[in-house]
């Protein structure tokens, strides 16, 4: 008997602010755009000690871009807060002393109550979606960490965004076009909305990992954009 919350679903919106072409303030997720263009803020780090202490962060200030100053109140949205929703009923309706949700997934990965590895990426609604297929590529594909950073990525856009203003692509799909023209139509003969974001542009992964029978530390990066490096010392 209880009415479902339904989100508003809007497949496109110029936004004011970009009306003009003047700029990008108050417009969209942080750091990675749903094609890949990036224009700087979030970032990630993993760390990984001899004694196998390991450490996995996803500091964000994205609302310095992307949350302008409200001019009735005289300050911006904090960083998470602007993940609220403004409409009623919903599970994040903002209201007061609620938590917000966020899409910083910064993951450490357990193997008999040890942490083994710990991985993350900037990237907004595409964090969870670019490590699960970092995980399933190294826990059942048998690849290396940097071999699943280094193979074509791809990912969903037919889920309303976090960040306003919320737009979606029923069905949609961004990939990377070394995926392959057989697997792209595929997606597209079983009714995908395909967005070909060029070769090496999803994805800013990195990680650590630890193996405890032999000590042996290592690290990968993700060398698209040539924003990630792997050090070791």
């Amino acid at each position: 008997g209880v009415e479902p919350f339904l989100p508003p679903l809007r497949t496109g919106y110029t936004p004011p602010a970009l009306a003009d072409g003047s700029g990008f303030a108050g417009v969209g997720e942080p750091t990675v755009s749903r094609e890949g263009e990036t224009r700087g803020d979030t970032c990630h780090i993993d760390v990984v000690d001899s004694a196998g202490n390991m450490v996995s962060a996803t500091p964000s200030g994205g609302w310095l871009q992307s949350s302008p100053t409200i001019p009735e109140l005289g300050f911006c949205l904090g960083s998470r807060l602007q993940m609220t929703w403004l409409e009623e009923g919903g599970p994040s309706t903002l209201q007061a002393g609620k938590r917000p949700r966020t899409t910083l997934t910064p993951t450490l990965v357990l193997k008999d109550g040890r942490p083994v590895v710990a991985l993350g990426s900037p990237g907004g609604d595409q964090q969870d979606q670019w490590q699960l297929l970092y995980l399933l590529r190294t826990i059942v594909g048998g690849y290396s960490p940097q071999q699943a950073i280094d193979a074509p990525s791809l990912h969903t856009t037919s889920i309303p965004g976090s960040f306003w203003p919320r737009t979606w692509e029923p069905g949609g799909a961004v990939v990377e076009d070394r995926l392959g023209a057989d697997v792209i139509a595929d997606l597209e003969r079983r009714g995908h909305v395909i967005t070909r974001a060029g070769d090496w542009s999803l994805g800013r992964l990195s990680s650590v990992t630890r193996d405890h029978e032999t000590g042996v530390l290592s690290a990968a990066a993700n060398p698209r954009g040539a924003q990630g490096y792997a050090a070791g010392r």
